[in-house]
């Protein structure tokens, strides 16, 4: 039960650092170059503990990021919800897939999620946004593996841990 418990600690905790990372201040020259930190973290929870995290969490984890963010309540949730059903649709076949796979896979999701989220913002009346629009995607694609080794290696380490 201990290693079930330090493993919802672990994915709070890195949901944590997925939002403050987010929040983390950065050039302007550099924002489009921002991952969207939340749904990659929330990839590597639905591939390796589905049973720890579903579409309420990713739903619960959208509502929270629309909280802090002052976006439009509900598009973080609806953007995360979308994500999230569509890895566990995919999850058998993205979870055995090599690093450099999942790397693509991955930047095919966000990609879906800027689509998403273009939506929204038409839905809603907001301006076609730059070209640098789509720089984000790539950047997390890039970032995936290290990210899920990092976390894998953390989460692994938990449930060596004894007690």
């Amino acid at each position: 039960m201990s290693r079930q418990r330090a493993s919802g600690r672990l994915l709070l905790l890195s949901l944590l650092a997925a939002l403050l990372f987010s929040l983390a201040p950065v050039p302007a020259s550099l924002q489009p170059l921002r991952p969207f930190w939340l749904a990659l973290v929330l990839c590597y929870w639905l591939l390796e503990a589905p049973e720890m995290v579903g579409l309420g969490i990713a739903f619960i984890t959208g509502v929270v990021a629309d909280l802090i963010f002052g976006s439009l309540i509900g598009e973080h949730a609806m953007r995360l919800t979308i994500f999230a059903f569509i890895i566990l649709r995919f999850r058998a076949r993205l979870r055995f897939f090599p690093l450099t796979q999942q790397a693509l896979a991955v930047l095919v999701l966000l990609f879906n999620d800027r689509v998403v989220s273009l939506m929204i913002r038409g839905v809603i009346g907001e301006a076609w946004p730059p070209a640098s629009f789509w720089i984000a995607p790539v950047v997390g694609a890039f970032l995936w593996p290290w990210l899920f080794l990092l976390l894998d290696d953390l989460r692994l380490k938990l449930r060596g841990s004894p007690g």
